[in-house]
């Protein structure tokens, strides 16, 4: 990947770039470390950039850390289609396997985050463990459990507060 649109995503650091092909698509990756794979799932409209820490302290931590710009971001293949869930689910299990592991630690931040909730539907043997960040369980969002808080700043109009819901005990009619 020299040259071009590509190398203006290939930021140099503790970390090698390359391309990686799965689900039909070309994939850039930033990777380091050895042991145990953390795939890195970037949210909108991010690319691996915003896991640049976590690529310094994960190997450090004895894992190997993978970012990767997801389909139609930074220096991976912009098809014209396939931006749905269930495709960038596909991508993000083969990419797994083409790093050559069964399964990996996913870690998902906003629309990474809601890839890796669906892996875990779709591709449920590929995923060891999940971490999302700043998204919400899909469940969630469909029963609409995000509610206003009182006004205020406008970064806290919208943060997501679970529904009360009333509780049953045993003395209970019904």
């Amino acid at each position: 990947m020299a040259g071009g649109a590509d190398s203006a995503v290939q930021i140099g650091g503790p970390w090698a770039h390359r391309s990686v092909s799965a689900n039909g698509t070309r994939f850039h990756i930033a990777e380091a470390g050895d042991g145990p794979l953390v795939l890195l799932l970037h949210g909108f409209p991010e690319f691996w950039w915003a896991w640049r820490h976590q690529l310094a302290w994960l190997p450090e931590a004895g894992f190997r850390a993978v970012a990767v710009d997801l389909r139609g971001y930074g220096g991976s293949d912009k098809p014209p289609r396939g931006y749905d869930l269930i495709t960038a689910a596909a991508d993000a299990a083969g990419l797994v396997r083409a790093l050559g592991e069964a399964n990996a630690i996913v870690v998902g931040h906003g629309w990474g985050g809601l890839v890796g909730w669906t892996l875990g539907v779709y591709h449920p043997k590929v995923v060891g463990r999940l971490a999302v960040v700043s998204m919400a369980h899909p469940l969630q969002m469909v029963l609409g459990a995000h509610r206003p808080v009182r006004p205020g700043p406008p970064e806290q109009l919208c943060i997501p507060v679970p529904a009360a819901r009333p509780s049953r005990t045993a003395t209970d009619q019904g």
